[in-house]
């Protein structure tokens, strides 16, 4: 059980994609720290998460839905659910730019379904640009 994306972008479990997600939003400048997601309830986990304002994201936005390209194209990964929605082709070929310019401070490895963070994250963007060169979105499922 975990996350698949098509056009081999990504095989893995949920937690290791959220690391993943985790140390790019790191390496931008975001800050990550734990936070409680529903502190009303009972029983609610701590999760790691970039400090981003939510409240500006809604559900469209979080399966890959935007009205408008974010000032910051990362943001289209990092708002993304870590279990379904897509990311549209036009969109894939500008997350993918915006990785590449990330690729110098990505480093480290995680181990597990991750591995080496840089290699994991090139073949991600060898993913997205799968998807927008040939016109189709990059799914999660």
């Amino acid at each position: 059980m975990g996350l698949d994306c098509s056009h081999d972008a990504w095989r893995g479990a949920y937690t290791a994609f959220n690391r993943w997600r985790n140390h790019l939003a790191e390496v931008a400048g975001y800050i990550v720290r734990p936070v409680q997601w529903q502190p009303d309830k009972e029983y609610s986990p701590t999760i790691p998460s970039p400090l981003l304002e939510w409240h500006r994201y809604d559900g469209d936005n979080m399966m890959g839905v935007w009205q408008e390209l974010p000032a910051d194209p990362l943001l289209i990964l990092l708002v993304h659910s870590d279990c379904d929605g897509q990311i549209s082709a036009e969109h894939a070929a500008v997350l993918a730019d915006r990785l590449e310019e990330l690729l110098p401070g990505v480093s480290g490895d995680f181990g597990g379904h991750v591995g080496d963070v840089r290699t994991k994250t090139e073949t991600f963007i060898a993913g997205l640009r799968r998807s927008s060169d040939a016109g189709e979105p990059l799914d999660f499922y």
